[in-house]
């Protein structure tokens, strides 16, 4: 009578748990997707946020071992991109320093600026290289001299040799004037002498600038004032929302369901361990 009582209660558990396992087995787990999502976007896709243009300028994914995420487990893929957006009026600006070298329009000028409490303008000199200058003429010395403190140049004519003052054996060095507010062209652009002062002279101009956006997944992201939830489904693909609430459902579904295949896995295992041991208890040998 005890014997079959149990083999009842182990009947009756060996079920139980093979029923939990088999709804295991056959269960699907929820993943994320949006079905119409703000933006469904490939690498070099362009799209528009406030009448400003953008364009997927990369997306990339990296294995790394480990799991953990919504959705599996195995090896985890980081997955990651960029956007881009041109300023067509970027403000640039470079500041030239006084007694320093710059150079403007394929020459070396040096920067002086006027000497006073308040400055406002600014003089490019020309740098005269003086030293190719020598040695491109076969008629004198590669090397100036100084006599008494003034610089020569030295010509050769035959055995004899003659000084030439070097301020008037070289060219008078270009020299242009600039003031604020005075425009001249620098690297392709219109620019303009923006602000004058005795460390130097500030020019600024305007011209195109790429701007990047870095994009993280399942991570909030803003675009031109606009926040969006940012989602990779795969390496490929880089889905926009705005509604960040139907993100929300899908991970609260995915939570939910791992809690019941956990809760399912518990139940088939202490039926399947309670049927072993109400087997044995009732196999075990009497005593009387």
């Amino acid at each position: 009578m005890q014997r079959r009582a149990a083999a009842i209660y182990v009947a009756f558990f060996i079920v139980l748990g093979a029923a939990s396992y088999s709804v295991i087995a056959t269960a699907t787990a929820p993943t994320i997707g949006f079905e119409n999502p703000d933006h469904r976007l490939s690498e070099g896709d362009q799209f528009s946020v406030e009448d400003r243009q953008f364009t997927v300028s990369s997306i990339s994914a990296e294995t790394s071992n480990g799991g953990g995420g919504h959705g599996g487990g195995g090896a985890e893929v980081t997955r990651s991109g960029e956007l881009t957006w041109t300023d067509d009026a970027a403000r640039y600006t470079e500041t030239w320093d006084h007694n320093g070298t710059v150079t403007y329009q394929g020459e070396t000028y040096r920067v002086l600026v006027e000497d006073a409490d308040d400055p406002s303008s600014f003089r490019l000199v020309e740098e005269v290289n003086r030293t190719a200058i020598l040695e491109d003429d076969s008629a004198v010395q590669n090397e100036l001299v100084t006599v008494n403190g003034t610089e020569y140049v030295v010509r050769e004519e035959g055995d004899s040799r003659s000084l030439t003052p070097a301020n008037e054996y070289f060219d008078e060095p270009a020299s242009t004037q600039y003031a604020a507010g005075d425009s001249l062209q620098f690297q392709g652009n219109v620019t303009t002498v923006d602000e004058v002062t005795s460390d130097g002279a500030t020019l600024a101009w305007t011209a195109p600038r790429t701007n990047t956006v870095e994009v993280g997944n399942e991570a909030n992201v803003t675009v031109n004032g606009q926040q969006y939830f940012a989602y990779f489904p795969d390496n490929s693909t880089l889905v926009l929302e705005s509604d960040y609430g139907v993100y929300q459902e899908q991970t609260d579904e995915i939570d939910t369901y791992h809690d019941h295949v956990n809760g399912l896995w518990g139940v088939s295992i202490v039926s399947f361990v309670t049927a072993i041991m109400l087997l044995g208890m009732a196999y075990m040998p009497s005593r009387y």
